[in-house]
């Protein structure tokens, strides 16, 4: 199976809906290591219950970039990684790191790009922007990650409506079911290599 790195920052629900998964039969990865900016992270927890190694490696600790990205590249290569798996992570990954491993470091966006993404487009960011915009539908993007914020190619993407009732709160619930339900989808896909991606557009049964 694919090792996997997950890298996360907060409580880690799309991680424990992988790991979910993981333990259902349908997702086919084995998740080697989870890395964290923050060692006090639900997500660091979630990954100690389920026996996997974590890592706590801020980048502010480090005041030359170059002893992070050594640090880092080590803890890849000790853990023998294929595939970076962001679930959550407020960090923005060494340039170094996305060429080394392009195509193969994939993120979850609660909303649809293009429209909704960029810097500082994140969380509560996205569906405040929805729900001022007038938007109708929302949803989820799946892509992979490249130098640029939410620019990579896209993997998968599922909708739902954004009702008139709704509020960033009540949106923000509603998109985080569809994040656990089709997260694993993207990432299984990727691990059992069913995907073929040319340019930016990506083909294959996700």
């Amino acid at each position: 199976m694919m090792k996997v790195a997950v890298f996360a920052s907060g409580g880690g629900s799309n991680f424990g809906a992988l790991l979910a998964r993981k333990a259902t039969g349908d997702l086919h990865v084995e998740f080697s290591v989870l890395i964290s900016n923050n060692s006090t992270a639900g997500a660091c927890d979630r990954a100690r219950a389920a026996g996997i190694p974590v890592v706590h490696l801020p980048p502010g600790r480090y005041s030359d970039p170059a002893l992070y990205l050594r640090e880092l590249s080590d803890v890849l290569a000790r853990f023998r990684v294929e595939l970076i798996v962001l679930a959550g992570y407020m960090k923005k990954l060494p340039p170094e790191i996305v060429r080394a491993f392009y195509n193969r470091i994939v993120n979850i966006h609660p909303g649809l790009l293009p429209a909704f993404g960029g810097a500082g487009m994140y969380g509560h960011h996205v569906h405040d922007a929805v729900i001022a915009y007038g938007a109708k539908v929302s949803g989820i993007t799946v892509h992979f990650v490249d130098e640029e914020y939410d620019h990579g190619p896209v993997v998968l993407q599922e909708t739902l409506k954004v009702l008139d009732a709704d509020t960033p709160q009540t949106l923000a619930a509603r998109v985080l079911e569809l994040e656990h339900a089709h997260y694993w989808r993207a990432v299984d896909a990727i691990a059992q290599q069913r995907l073929s991606i040319q340019g930016r557009r990506v083909t294959g049964n996700v």
